[in-house]
């Protein structure tokens, strides 16, 4: 939606046109700092899962700098009213009775309300499922199995190994980053191994050295080197795990002695078991919930894999900051359609999942990882919201303070009521923690706020509107002198405010430099009266600057290597060339050919051996450009090697038919006056196929009726009655034809088994014969009734591979090569011979020529910034990476 960039008019409009909003509490925030929209503009407030309101949260942040200051100080003054649900107030690890009471006070006292319960659970499973509570015990006291001991000293070896290996080839903040990751990797893998099992661990070392880095929009720097050591760390860790794990029976068949030598530990067997238990159940909906990413990943793998339940999709869900396998909301959204639907029946989650999940046929689930807090522990619980559902909780046996601690989990609900209960007679207390004079700002105009909290992200907002490009993110820096307690904040270049400094308390010193920060910039004009960026950010320096209206005529630049007149290209003699391969995945079964770009000088030192990507909608080609060489052509050659281009790229680029004949006589005609020139040879065998430039070049398109058309080179020719008189079968097998009847153009790849007679099969499932078909459909009667069909697809489109993918999501790619049959009596031929590949290469080579320009022109650009830029080692590629706009839509703009 956009909501962070609405303005002042738009939040007015969308306040009055609803009677409710549903909104994040973040964003609720962000309107009552910009003033957008007051408390007084609210009747009612709910807070969904208000346990949050605590510390800094959003929900504590509304109460402290909007509810509380405007009822100390206007209590007369509209406030809303407040209703916050949860199925916990209390959000923290303590589980003393004691300290029950202190938090939902200060709950109440946050909130300005009262804890509303009922006095106990039996009351509200009269309208509530709640699921049965169930501890499973496995024993945790086996003793450590050879493998487990194998494969822990094999971890401390490889980590040595490579903590040794780092030393002697990085230094500084990479060497430490490397130890810092294998150190933390080391630490995973041994308790996959100890907690887990030894089979596990190894998925976990096979995650860790297939997964790929990735990068975010602003190209954040990626230490290559580190990147390398890690993923050979992880990858050496694989192969010593799968080496020793070979000489084991597949996971699964014996679990006892899977446990017995280490592949799984008792605990994982007690999870597989309590599954299985249910394995009879019709319509499964079950959640794990386990403490670590690793451990959802690993375990999704093992359950899927167990033959005894086959049929259960599995999968996992982790939070999208997780630095391994992180998954995007969008993700989390299409595995919670899934599992509401049916389509996936098993979720091993982290505590992502303990709120917002609302699937009331979820009848199992189980805790494989203790819960954390209280509320953790109760939400969990409230995701089984089927009747008779279950909640399986997995206990060590002997262990009395997990046992203590789950009994306490099950005892604190009744608890929590209680206590809110007895607190319900007393008043809520004034809060103490305000807002101050000294920690806030305000524009009094407005009544936009910024506030120590809120200090940070915006200075950090700020700067993301600054101008930037994927080589630079405008960020501010920080240095803090912890001896005389100051710190500045230094602001990009484009900024109006450069330095800004302050001094007071170490653990607030960057908020208090950024509140002071915001306050210059709005004095100066660039933050609004908002406290919003302002787009047009002045400059005290230059106050009188002019800046010019944008023209959206611009002049076209072309590179120099390019620009003559076809008549004295023609008449050189020796070109360069330069070979274009593509390869990629295609939608299509054809593979295209190798291209031959003609030029009439050297390109430079960046074509001597390059390549660069070019992605589509569903598929990408890869281009590699390297030079070839000089040849030798005469005029004649020349003139039939444009022709040949101009005819075959006019029929490509124009869908009409009459206007891609037209554009072949007009690009046939040599011209003197000064444009783009080069010539587009196709290859065969890495040679040139000048078959097809000679015959395909002739002009076809102005041969009579009366004119009988072959190849010269047929020992025997056998004629097909076309459109315009006889044809070689020859030159009907590879050609382009057009048929007039519907004005569409086909590629022609050979000859069927059928006839005019033969039967055609329509949609409907009824059949005609081709020359019922033809008659019924557009009144043409064939005459011709013995000549083969021939076997055709519609002409393929020249493809924009230039736009980024999300271009097309809304905007799908027409795909016409649907086969056809023609009787060749209604065939015109345009041009012949052409192969399906060679039509493949041309239908990309417009966008890759687009990219050469470009490139070229970079290069250049290189050129005239002067000796100080050839000093450096940067490829045009990425010059023209640089200076590309968003507004290109191109994958690297």
């Amino acid at each position: 939606m956009g909501v962070d960039l609405w303005d002042d008019a738009t939040w007015r409009r969308v306040v009055d046109e609803a009677e409710v909003l549903v909104m994040t509490p973040q964003i609720l925030l962000d309107n009552l700092r910009h003033s957008f929209f007051r408390l007084k503009d609210i009747a009612l407030l709910i807070f969904d899962e208000c346990h949050h309101a605590k510390g800094d949260s959003p929900y504590a942040c509304i109460l402290k700098e909007f509810y509380h200051p405007q009822l100390n100080s206007r209590p007369s003054d509209p406030l809303p009213r407040i209703f916050g649900m949860t199925a916990s107030p209390i959000y923290s690890k303590s589980l003393h009775p004691a300290s029950y009471s202190k938090q939902i006070s200060e709950l109440e006292n946050l909130m300005s309300s009262k804890v509303y319960t009922v006095e106990s659970e039996s009351a509200l499973s009269e309208y509530i499922a709640f699921a049965t509570t169930r501890i499973v015990y496995y024993d945790g006291s086996i003793t450590p199995s050879d493998s487990h001991n194998h494969i822990v000293c094999c971890l401390q070896r490889l980590q040595e190994k490579h903590l040794e290996v780092l030393e002697g080839s990085l230094y500084g903040s990479s060497l430490e980053n490397a130890k810092q990751r294998i150190s933390k990797l080391h630490r995973t893998f041994l308790y996959c191994t100890a907690n887990l099992g030894v089979w596990l661990a190894a998925k976990a070392a096979e995650v860790q050295s297939t997964k790929e880095k990735l990068l975010s929009f602003w190209g954040d720097k990626v230490d290559k080197n580190v990147e390398g050591f890690i993923r050979k760390y992880s990858e050496e860790v694989y192969r010593e795990v799968v080496t020793w794990l070979q000489y084991f029976c597949h996971i699964g068949e014996d679990f006892t002695a899977d446990i017995q030598d280490g592949l799984l530990t008792s605990k994982v067997h007690c999870l597989v078991q309590s599954l299985l238990e249910y394995r009879h159940m019709q319509d499964l909906r079950c959640i794990v919930f386990v403490e670590r990413v690793i451990t959802s990943i690993v375990l999704e793998s093992l359950l899927s894999s167990i033959s005894q339940m086959s049929g259960w999709n599995v999968k996992y869900m982790a939070g999208d900051s997780s630095a391994l396998h992180p998954q995007s909301r969008k993700k989390h959204t299409e595995i919670v359609d899934s599992f509401r639907s049916g389509k996936v029946h098993l979720i091993v989650a982290t505590q992502v999942l303990e709120e917002g999940l609302d699937v009331p046929s979820c009848n199992l689930i189980i805790r494989f990882d203790p819960a954390a807090t209280v509320c953790s522990f109760i939400q969990s619980r409230g995701r089984a919201r089927m009747q008779n559902s279950d909640y399986v909780l997995l206990v060590r046996r002997g262990d009395a303070e997990a046992l203590s601690k789950t009994e306490k989990f099950l005892a604190s609900g009744q608890i929590m009521r209680e206590e809110s209960l007895r607190l319900a007679s007393t008043m809520c207390q004034p809060l103490e923690n305000t807002l101050c004079e000294e920690d806030h700002y305000c524009v009094e105009s407005t009544g936009a706020i910024v506030t120590m909290n809120s200090s940070i992200p915006l200075i950090y907002f700020f700067c993301s509107k600054l101008p930037f490009d994927e080589y630079y993110r405008p960020l501010p820096r920080f240095t803090i002198d912890k001896a005389l307690c100051s710190c500045t904040l230094h602001l990009p270049k484009s900024s109006p405010v450069q330095t800004v400094y302050t001094e007071g308390e170490v653990s607030v010193l960057k908020k208090a430099v950024c509140l002071k920060a915001c306050r210059e910039l709005h004095t100066v004009g660039a933050l609004t009266d908002s406290l919003l960026p302002e787009l047009g950010v002045p400059w005290e320096e230059e106050p009188d600057i002019v800046v010019e209206k944008y023209q959206h005529e611009q002049p076209d630049y072309y590179p120099e290597e390019f620009v003559d007149n076809w008549f004295s290209f023609s008449r050189l003699g020796i070109y360069y060339c330069y070979k274009i391969s593509l390869e990629g995945y295609f939608k299509t079964t054809v593979s295209p050919t190798d291209i031959l770009l003609v030029v009439k000088c050297d390109l430079g030192p960046d074509f001597v051996s390059s390549s660069f990507k070019l992605c589509g909608a569903q598929d990408y080609v890869n281009v590699a450009i390297k030079y070839a060489g000089i040849i030798h052509l005469n005029q004649e050659q020349v003139t039939m090697a444009r022709r040949f281009q101009a005819t075959i790229l006019s029929l490509l680029i124009n869908t009409d038919q009459s206007e891609g004949i037209d554009a072949m006589k007009y690009f046939h005609e040599m011209e003197v006056t000064m444009g783009i020139v080069y010539l587009l040879l196709p290859l065969v065998s890495g040679k040139v196929d000048w078959c097809s430039v000679k015959f395909s070049a002739s002009q076809v398109y102005e041969a009579s009726n009366k004119d009988t058309k072959h190849c010269h080179s047929c020992k025997e020719v056998d004629l097909l009655q076309t459109k315009d008189g006889p044809v070689c079968r020859c030159m009907l097998k590879k050609s382009i034809v057009c048929t007039p009847h519907n004005m569409e153009l086909y590629a022609v790849t050979g000859f069927l088994e059928l006839n005019a007679t033969s039967q055609l099969h329509l949609r409907d499932g009824s059949a005609v014969t081709y020359i019922t078909y033809f008659k019924t459909r557009y009144g043409l009667s064939l005459t011709h009734k013995n000549q083969p069909l021939l076997a055709a697809s519609k002409l393929v489109e020249v493809r924009n591979f230039l736009h980024k993918r999300h271009y097309y999501e809304n905007k799908k790619e027409s795909c016409n090569s649907y086969a056809v049959e023609l009787p060749p009596e209604l065939c015109r031929v345009l041009m012949s011979p052409v192969s399906a590949s060679t039509l493949c290469s041309f239908s990309i080579i417009p966008s890759a020529m687009y990219r050469i320009q470009c490139i070229l022109l970079s290069a250049k650009l290189k050129v005239q910034l002067g000796p100080r830029m050839q000093q450096f080692v940067i490829p045009a590629l990425k010059i023209l990476e640089a200076i590309t706009t968003k507004e290109c839509q191109e994958e690297f703009s």
